[in-house]
């Protein structure tokens, strides 16, 4: 039965067309970590829905304390968000602005893409730095969280950091085939 929209099928990670032959074995590589990770953070969710579940259960039925529950779920969620952007990046699944695409000739479309592509490594390359200056900031004076369980908070920091590294690892691929098929021709 149909209420009006179809669902479409999901889509699936491929090299992007026009990458050169020596990024190959990198990319393909990027493919087999992106479905890692998308394993690790479907992992990170189920762990982060059980503990919230034990802690509302605990409270409720047994009035347990519940310092730790929160900060593991918030930990379990950090990593599967940034552990899991690079395979949404792969997708060209994040949020983009299409409300020009419509309106502009093809080929001003195509150098808009190859733009947006390397505005987005900028500052996912930026990201990535800071995310590495807190991890490191956070492992070498020992920073812990504010709670009474305290965990060290370069537990949030590495897996921002790897997952931005990620990131920009697959934009950074992504931009270098948009260009050459931009400027060459190369991959159509």
């Amino acid at each position: 039965m149909s209420h009006g929209f179809e669902m479409k099928p999901a889509q699936v990670a491929e090299i992007e067309p026009g990458m050169p032959a020596f990024l190959m074995p990198l990319a393909r590589l990027m493919l087999w970590v992106n479905k890692a990770m998308v394993i690790v953070g479907m992992l990170g969710l189920l762990a982060a829905s059980i503990i919230l579940t034990y802690s509302v259960v605990g409270r409720f039925l047994f009035n347990l304390s519940t310092d730790w529950q929160d900060e593991a779920a918030v930990f379990c969620l950090v990593g599967a968000t940034f552990l899991t952007g690079s395979f949404v990046q792969s997708l060209r699944g994040h949020i983009g602005i299409e409300a020009v695409a419509g309106i502009l000739p093809k080929g001003v479309n195509k150098f808009r893409f190859a733009l947006i592509d390397l505005f987005s490594l900028a500052f996912c390359a930026f990201f990535t730095w800071k995310s590495w200056t807190l991890f490191h900031e956070a492992w070498v004076d020992g920073q812990t969280t504010s709670s009474t369980w305290a965990p060290p908070l370069w537990i949030p920091y590495i897996l921002m950091s790897l997952g931005m590294t990620l990131v920009s690892i697959q934009l950074a691929l992504q931009s270098v085939a948009r260009i050459r098929v931009l400027f060459l021709g190369a991959g159509k």
